[in-house]
């Protein structure tokens, strides 16, 4: 076998249930830390409710005491049709595929039938997706003629709110983010400032803190210079996972692509993860599909997939940002 040429065409549940669904769910949306909405009805829209605060009266008589009916805010999503094209040469396709493939134990590699080869194609495929989308919802920019430019993500809008001085934000230098010591204040900063729906939110379970590389890297070097067992186990085996007063830390781990941009390129961001929504629909938009084909003129396996996708910050008043000057 040289090359992969069986044409492949995903429509409707399929491009739900074989793409969609297992790297929007589960797992993968743990993995991308936010809160995800997929294929809800489109246009998306999320409903807030602000409940009435005294609810709870004293029984003296009967009838309706329960005041004004509970006030009712939507948050709509912006979506965008956005497209994710690759292509590769026929024989480094197959070499992409081959290697997915021989990593499985449970294959035989002398009989490998259309199933193996369409599921490793997927897997391919799927990881490209999913990091994209990953990267967009944070540094997206509809403004930009090239780059990640198919929807808008959360770090310009809080790049134009800063401007405008529209949300609670810091700011740190860096020269302290060469002493480890200082990120526990600026963790400790962030919290301070937060207003105190966002700290009361705490007991729930979804506040976290999302930062870039330098400063996770930061705290990990503040925790291994601790003096107890678990900092000496931590700095032989790694951190599995941080946190801080029991709020997790995230790294967005976009130093790859925050050079390439405008925005603030050190931050931290102190949020409840359902404050922040990436949506995703591959249902109701005519013309949605995944394919995967051969193209013999050029010698060239392509991908391409066409959906909705869109993210968007629900209350800004929900959040505290500091960044570096």
């Amino acid at each position: 076998m040289n090359y992969i040429e069986s044409v492949k065409q995903y429509t409707g549940n399929d491009v739900e249930s074989i793409f969609f669904r297992p790297m929007l769910t589960g797992p993968g949306a743990q993995e991308l830390g936010v809160r995800i909405l997929y294929n809800m009805p489109m246009p998306t829209i999320v409903q807030l409710w602000d409940g009435e605060r005294l609810a709870l009266k004293k029984f003296t008589s009967n009838g309706w005491t329960g005041g004004k009916a509970a006030t009712k805010y939507q948050k709509k999503i912006p979506m965008e049709r956005v497209k994710a094209e690759l292509g590769f040469s026929a024989a480094d396709y197959f070499t992409l595929v081959y290697e997915q493939i021989s990593a499985r134990s449970d294959i035989n590699m002398e009989d490998l039938n259309g199933t193996i080869l369409e599921q490793a194609e997927t897997e391919l495929f799927k990881q490209s997706i999913a990091e994209n989308l990953r990267v967009t919802m944070w540094i997206g920019d509809t403004t930009l003629s090239a780059g990640y430019n198919s929807f808008n993500g959360f770090l310009p809008s809080l790049k134009s709110a800063v401007d405008d001085e529209s949300i609670n934000y810091q700011t740190y230098s860096a020269e302290q983010l060469e002493n480890p010591e200082e990120v526990v204040k600026l963790f400790d900063n962030l919290w301070q400032a937060a207003d105190q729906r966002l700290q009361s939110a705490r007991s729930e379970g979804q506040l976290a803190i999302f930062c870039t590389s330098d400063i996770y890297y930061l705290y990990e070097k503040y925790l291994d210079s601790m003096g107890v067992d678990s900092s000496f186990r931590a700095t032989v085996e790694g951190h599995p996972a941080l946190t801080y007063h029991g709020i997790p830390i995230i790294d967005v781990r976009l130093g790859h692509y925050l050079p390439q941009t405008t925005l603030h390129q050190s931050f931290c961001l102190l949020t409840d993860r359902r404050n922040l929504v990436m949506a995703v629909n591959t249902a109701d938009m005519p013309g949605n599909e995944v394919r995967m084909w051969y193209n013999p003129d050029e010698m060239e396996n392509r991908q391409r997939a066409v959906f909705m996708a869109g993210c968007e910050i629900l209350d800004e008043e929900m959040l505290c940002y500091a960044y570096c000057e």
